[in-house]
């Protein structure tokens, strides 16, 4: 029996509120890139400033997304969401009127905060709204659809508003998004229920932040300050040093923001590291392939935008096509057939040229791009086999989180790589981050090989028995 305040119009709304939450974040993660070669003319910075402006949202957004979930159960999911909206908001207003690198940088920061409290929230409030198991599939559904539309849309809007507006407006355009969302949810969105005796893992939250910070440091930093430099050795000792706290405290700590022992499950751990791999090459390259549209072949931001459309494109029709192949497939098999199409595809980019015509980049493109999108859907399907039912937040979590990491050293190392934007240093440059994503690709897809289960195997294996074995 429906609630008043689960009725169909609350619910709708509700949903629409939840999708814009999700579309001002992904459409942050895609905008920007357009972006670069714009702030880079008109902030005067070098390559290591355009990575810090990517990255320090990525970082953000990284470190805090599995904290984020556990705050809105404690505060209210609706409280904590309106809250991430609002800092959203106020960030991208701040990123609009930077006049500086330093400012832009720590206004980036702030946007990861506020999306990184968006995303897990959002989907609570439509758990909340959405009683009905196939009616919130559904709702799920079209708020996948509408970060799907965001992301593929967001190159061609951001070429769009630079080149009618200048780069200010690829943040502003946020603000109407975001005020429209805080309405919506303040008006339609039930209140949401708290628990009180949900723990924050404070010290494992520190931690992860002072890793991630400190290692994507000292990535940005190699290239112009060399390996032994004071800044990136000690930014590597503290990254060591964090981490191995990191691990400590979540072995120690009675409700852990990332439970260890999900790892002794070698299907959850080869899923996690595929996340990071897949992301590591796509965020990279997407950076490499900005500056190439824009700094070498010289592409308008409009033009760029267009460019990147085809692969954004079929990010989406590749993402439901997934959902049908896992049946047919089996999960280890999609997931090495995407590898495989990732690989193959920047592998044929891999002796791309300077003055290289475009129309020669679309096919190789479009092949990376399905290929990733293959595997996306596929390791979260493996990630939620791999625990039990109780644990199936905090692994999702774990995985996006993982992603997220993967971008942001995809972005540091390529960055480090394409450091020189004079034409024959940066085409060695890009040449190198390909190889070194072709390389990790092939990894993927051996450890896929040699650990995921087979489609039989994985229909008698329960996660508590595959973690079992695992263990043995």
């Amino acid at each position: 029996m429906t609630t008043p305040s689960a009725s169909p119009r609350i619910q709708r709304l509700t949903l629409i509120a939840s999708g814009l939450g999700f579309v001002v974040v992904l459409l942050d993660v895609s905008v920007v890139n357009v972006a670069l070669h714009a702030l880079h003319e008109d902030l005067n910075t070098g390559v290591t400033g355009l990575q810090w402006i990517v990255n320090a949202y990525n970082l953000m957004f990284a470190a805090l997304l599995l904290s984020a979930g556990a705050l809105g159960d404690r505060l209210g999911a609706k409280r904590v969401f309106v809250s991430g909206f609002a800092i959203f908001t106020i960030a991208s207003l701040a990123c609009g009127l930077a006049h500086g690198l330093p400012f832009l940088i720590a206004a980036r920061f702030l946007q990861g905060l506020g999306a990184a409290l968006l995303v897990p929230n959002s989907l609570s409030l439509l758990r909340q709204v959405f009683t009905d198991t196939t009616a919130r599939s559904h709702a799920v559904g079209w708020w996948s659809a509408a970060g799907g539309i965001a992301l593929a849309a967001g190159p061609v809007l951001g070429g769009l508003l630079i080149a009618h507006f200048g780069w200010r407006s690829v943040f502003l355009i946020n603000l109407p998004i975001g005020l429209l969302g805080i309405a919506l949810t303040l008006h339609y969105a039930p209140v949401s229920p708290r628990r009180s005796s949900e723990h924050l893992d404070a010290g494992g939250q520190i931690a992860a932040i002072v890793a991630l910070v400190s290692l994507t440091t000292a990535l940005s930093e190699i290239g112009r300050l060399g390996l032994w430099n004071a800044w990136t050795a000690g930014g590597l000792i503290l990254f060591l040093a964090a981490t191995t706290a990191f691990i400590k405290l979540e072995a120690c700590s009675p409700e852990p923001m990332l439970p260890v022992e999900l790892f002794r499950s070698s299907i959850f751990s080869v899923a996690n590291i595929v996340g990071i791999i897949l992301n590591f090459a796509y965020y990279g390259l997407i950076f490499v392939f900005s500056l190439y549209f824009q700094a070498i072949l010289h592409f308008s931001p409009l033009q760029t935008g267009l460019a990147f459309l085809p692969m954004t494109g079929v990010l989406m029709a590749m993402n439901v096509a997934a959902g049908r192949l896992i049946a047919r497939m089996g999960a280890k098999r999609l997931m090495i057939v995407g590898l495989a199409m990732a690989a193959a595809g920047y592998g044929w980019l891999m002796p791309l040229e300077a003055d290289q015509a475009y129309v020669t980049l679309v096919i190789p493109m479009l092949l990376a791009a399905a290929g990733v999108a293959l595997v996306v859907p596929t390791m979260t399907n493996v990630i939620l086999s791999a625990v039990d039912a109780p644990r199936a937040g905090i692994a999702s979590g774990a995985l996006n989180s993982a992603r997220q990491i993967g971008g942001v050293l995809g972005v540091a190392s390529c960055g480090l790589l394409i450091d020189n934007l004079n034409p024959a240093a940066f085409m060695r440059g890009m040449h190198e981050s390909l190889t070194i994503s072709v390389v990790l690709l092939i990894i993927g897809i051996s450890l896929c090989q040699r650990y995921l289960p087979s489609p039989e195997q994985a229909a008698h294996n329960s996660p508590e028995e595959t973690e079992a074995s695992d263990e043995t």
